[in-house]
């Protein structure tokens, strides 16, 4: 058995996103290659955004740090969850 060599090895993918104004949790997956700038919150209709200094919603309100705060290579290019 090898090590995995793919991008995104040894990475967590999935975090818990918890609404700042209802207090829902979502468990979601992250992308690996941005930040994603705003969240609606499924329970309350919500507009989650980044508080000042974090990167994105995941750093914001997730109990996991973004995948480029992971590596360290923060900032990648903002990503909006447009739907």
């Amino acid at each position: 058995m090898g090590t995995a060599t793919r991008e995104g090895a040894g990475l967590r993918l999935q975090s818990n996103l918890t609404c700042r104004n209802c207090g829902h949790v979502e468990k979601l997956t992250m992308p690996q290659d941005a930040c994603v700038i705003f969240h609606i919150c499924a329970s309350c209709g919500a507009r989650l955004r980044p508080k000042p200094g974090d990167c994105c919603v995941f750093c914001s309100y997730g109990d996991v740090p973004c995948p480029p705060i992971q590596r360290r290579d923060c900032c990648a290019p903002p990503m909006d969850a447009r739907g």
